[in-house]
């Protein structure tokens, strides 16, 4: 993974914030609410995106691109 100290950065917030947008998910999801019910009731309020953001969030391997970065981490701290 060839990444600048900046993109690395950018890559590990947007994947932090990630996270905390499939945890609110996570946490309102039932089988009889739909996901876009909870993308506007829950989600929206705090972190105003669009479906095809949410999309794309949840078919983001998120804990594993994190677990890579936090291999790497030690490289860009110094």
């Amino acid at each position: 993974m060839a990444l600048t100290k900046q993109s690395f950065g950018i890559r590990y917030s947007t994947l932090q914030r990630y996270k905390l947008i499939l945890d609110i998910y996570k946490a309102h999801k039932t089988p009889d609410v739909p996901d876009t019910v909870i993308l506007r009731k829950y989600i929206n309020p705090v972190y105003p995106i669009s479906r095809t953001t949410f999309y794309t969030i949840q078919c983001t391997a998120v804990n594993k691109e994190l677990a890579e970065l936090d291999k790497i981490k030690d490289q860009y701290i110094n």
